[in-house]
């Protein structure tokens, strides 16, 4: 048998293997999304019954096998206990994880990816947030981390950084006021807007989650980033569907 690693990761999610293990899927910094199987996490006085649940953050030591690893030992961190106690904080919580599940790979250092998932984990606990733009500002990020953002501090065609009013989703880019008519199928962009969306493009992981907008900014970046995540995804997340149903 090979030697044990550690790695330090989060859960992302969990399903029942067999009469008494689990199949456990690990977002971590080192070897990025990773299957695990956890041999008899199911049983009552289990040393992995508690650290094999979604939302899960510590350090997981591991036996690396052929297809997939086999799981022996947690250290947890943090296991996000008051978030499971919270609806709809907690649905939101799990499309988060979807979402960060359909971006990773294997072999892939994803140091960034952890860190946004734990701070936005964090952020759905604090009652002064609004979790729709929570929502808004993992979704941007997430996408600013896998190179797939919009391209909106200047205008595409002509450069200038002045009167930026569109956005093409199709082109993942805005434009100035002068160069607006030379491309179809934009949407207008307010000021307001657009500034949230550099913010969130350019903030430190420590300032994302430090503000707030109105609730027409608000509405504004939601269209947008779903408008924007339904072109470039294109892809219907079942946690997404159930939250969709409960807001």
């Amino acid at each position: 048998m090979s030697e044990a690693i550690a790695v330090t990761g989060l859960v992302l999610s969990v399903a029942p293997q067999g009469e008494y293990d689990r199949r456990v899927v690990l977002l971590t910094k080192e070897r990025g999304k990773i299957t695990a199987f956890a041999r008899g996490a199911r049983r009552s006085n289990s040393i992995l019954l508690a650290a094999t649940n979604a939302f899960v953050f510590g350090t997981f030591t591991l036996y690396e096998g052929r297809n997939a690893y086999t799981l022996i030992q947690a250290t947890v961190k943090e296991y996000f206990t008051e978030l499971a106690k919270e609806q709809p904080e907690v649905y939101y919580g799990f499309y988060f994880l979807e979402l960060a599940s359909y971006y990773a790979r294997e072999g892939i250092e994803e140091t960034a990816m952890i860190n946004l998932l734990y701070m936005t984990l964090k952020a759905l606990l604090n009652k002064k947030l609004d979790n729709q733009l929570i929502k808004v500002i993992f979704e941007l990020k997430t996408m600013v981390i896998n190179g797939e953002y919009p391209q909106v501090f200047a205008c595409r065609e002509c450069g200038t950084k002045e009167d930026l009013i569109g956005l093409s989703i199709v082109k993942s880019s805005v434009y100035c006021k002068a160069c607006l008519n030379k491309v179809g199928n934009t949407q207008k962009l307010c000021p307001s807007a657009l500034y949230t969306m550099q913010y969130i493009i350019s903030a430190s992981l420590e300032k994302l989650y430090t503000f707030t907008v109105s609730p027409e900014i608000l509405e504004e970046a939601k269209m947008i980033m779903k408008k924007y995540v339904d072109y470039y995804i294109g892809k219907r997340f079942k946690t997404l569907e159930i939250l969709e149903m409960m807001c």
